[in-house]
């Protein structure tokens, strides 16, 4: 899936992303989703993938251990996001992630 949400609005976006987690609850298949936003990533994603601009390599791996289903708008994610944001800009180190507390 790439950027399938990006056009949507807010209220049709939150609404899939509960909608996705219910699929993959029940049919436990690979999603590979592709995104900008960090928090949609946090949010839906097992692991996120961190890109390098060009070429498209990867540059981290990090798993998101968080309990599902997930609440877009949660502390909880946005602390991920905040912390996974901070790694793409290069204020922490990849090691920072896993600690979300």
């Amino acid at each position: 899936m790439d950027e399938p949400f990006a056009a949507l609005d807010a209220m049709t976006r939150e609404q899939l992303y509960g909608d996705i987690q219910q699929i993959w609850q029940k049919r436990r298949k690979t999603i590979i989703f592709v995104t900008h936003n960090v928090r949609e990533a946090a949010c839906l994603a097992d692991r996120v993938v961190i890109m390098t601009p060009t070429p498209g390599r990867i540059r981290e791996i990090f798993e998101v251990n968080l309990p599902r289903p997930r609440d877009f708008n949660s502390i909880e994610i946005a602390r991920y996001a905040s912390k996974l944001t901070a790694v793409l800009k290069g204020y922490l180190a990849p090691e920072a992630v896993m600690s979300v507390e």
